[in-house]
C-alpha cells in the first residue's frame, strides 16, 4: 500500500462546495456540491450558461465572497490544506504570493481616481510584505510587467488614469497586476469580456503565451467555447451550482457525454453555418427552489425516474472522463 507521502496531492481541490446567498426573496442554494481539482502546471477550463455559479466558485476560492454569501459545507484544499479553515493573515499570504485572479470587467477593477502606476505600486508593496525593498526597483518591475503585455509605450500607461486608456489596455494592466503576484495559480474569470472580437484573440493568446512561459497553473473561464478549446488541457461542464462532466478537452469537444453538454456544444454557432441552432429547451432553475435530485432533469429529454430523486454522482467514462449523469451507472 503506497505512503501518504506518495499519494498525489493536487495543487487544488474543491470537494462539495455548497454556497447560498441570502436576499430579499430568501435563500438562493447556488452551489450544489462542486467538486473539481487542478494540478500543479495544468490549464483547467469551466464552460457554462451564465448564472451557474463559476463567478462564485472562483470567489469562494479567492475567499473574496459578498457578505451576504453563506459557506454551507465542502473544502477548498490547497496542497492538502483546507483554505477555508485558515485564518484570514494565512490566507492573506497565499493570496498575496501565490494566487491572481483576472476579473471580468477591467473599469471595475481599477480604481478610476488613482493612477494606474499609484494602484500597482500599492499592490506590490502589499505582495511584498514587510521585506525591504526599494521603490525605484517596484517601478521597473511594473514597467518589465506592462513590457511583457505587450502595453505600448508602458511609462506614459502608468502614469495614466484607468479611464485615458482603451478597454484592451486595461485588461492587459489587470493581467499584468495578476502575473506580478501569481506565483502557482491563475484564475482567469471571462477576461475578454466587453472587449471586441480582435482585441479578444490578442488577449487570449497573450495569456495562453505568458503561463506557458512562467509554468503556472491556470483556471479560465469562458463563454468563448473556441476559446477554451484553444488555452486549456482539462475542461469541467458546469449546470445550475454543479459539476456534470469533465474530461480531456479535445475528448470532451469531440465526444461530449452528458446531456447538458451535448445541447450546449451544439447550441454553439458555427462559422461553417448549418442553420441557426436551436438552443436548450426550458429555463435555468430559480435557485430559490432549485429542482430535486439533478439540477437538468427539467430540461433533459434523456431523463429516467431516479433524475428528480436524487442528484447523480460522478461515473467514469472511456479515455477518463467523468460524468455525473444516471445514463452511464451500469458501465
Amino acid at each position: 500500500m503506497p505512503s501518504r507521502e506518495d499519494e498525489r496531492v493536487p495543487l487544488l481541490e474543491v470537494r462539495n462546495l455548497k454556497v447560498s446567498y441570502k436576499t430579499y426573496r430568501g435563500i438562493l442554494k447556488v452551489l450544489d456540491g462542486v467538486n473539481f481539482e487542478i494540478e500543479k502546471g495544468e490549464k483547467v477550463g469551466i464552460i457554462g450558461e451564465s448564472g451557474c455559479g463559476k463567478t462564485t466558485t472562483m470567489k469562494a476560492i479567492m475567499r473574496i465572497l459578498p457578505s451576504n454569501a453563506i459557506v454551507e459545507g465542502g473544502e477548498i484544499l490547497y496542497n492538502g490544506t483546507d483554505i477555508l479553515k485558515m485564518s484570514e493573515s494565512e490566507f492573506n499570504k497565499i493570496r498575496r504570493e501565490r494566487f491572481a485572479m483576472i476579473f471580468q470587467d477591467p473599469t471595475a477593477a481599477l480604481n478610476p481616481v488613482f493612477k494606474v502606476g499609484e494602484q500597482l505600486m500599492d499592490i506590490l508593496r502589499y505582495s511584498k510584505g514587510t521585506g525591504k525593498y526599494d521603490e525605484d526597483d517596484l517601478k521597473e518591475e511594473i514597467i518589465g510587467a506592462f513590457r511583457e503585455v505587450m502595453l505600448p509605450d508602458p511609462e506614459r500607461v502608468f502614469d495614466s488614469y484607468p479611464f485615458q486608456l482603451s478597454g484592451g489596455m486595461r485588461q492587459r494592466v489587470c493581467i499584468a497586476l495578476a502575473l506580478l503576484t501569481a506565483k502557482e495559480l491563475l484564475i482567469a474569470d471571462e477576461p475578454t469580456t466587453n472587449l471586441d472580437v480582435t482585441i479578444q484573440d490578442q488577449i487570449l493568446r497573450l495569456i495562453k503565451d505568458l503561463v506557458s512561459r512562467r509554468d503556472l497553473s491556470v483556471i479560465l473561464i469562458s463563454h468563448a467555447l473556441g476559446a477554451v478549446r484553444g488555452l486549456v488541457d482539462r475542461v469541467y461542464v458546469m449546470y445550475a451550482g454543479t459539476m456534470v462532466e469533465s474530461n480531456e478537452v479535445n475528448e470532451l469537444f469531440r465526444s461530449p457525454k452528458h446531456p447538458y453538454t451535448r445541447a450546449l456544444l451544439s447550441s454553439a454557432p458555427r462559422l461553417t453555418g448549418g442553420g441557426i441552432s436551436q438552443g436548450i429547451p426550458g429555463n435555468v432553475p430559480d435557485y430559490l427552489n432549485p429542482p430535486s435530485g439533478c439540477r437538468f432533469h427539467p430540461r433533459c429529454e434523456s431523463k429516467k425516474f431516479i433524475c428528480d430523486i436524487e442528484p447523480p454522482s460522478f461515473f467514469s467514462v472511456e479515455k477518463g472522463g467523468k460524468v455525473a449523469c444516471f445514463l452511464y451507472a451500469e458501465r
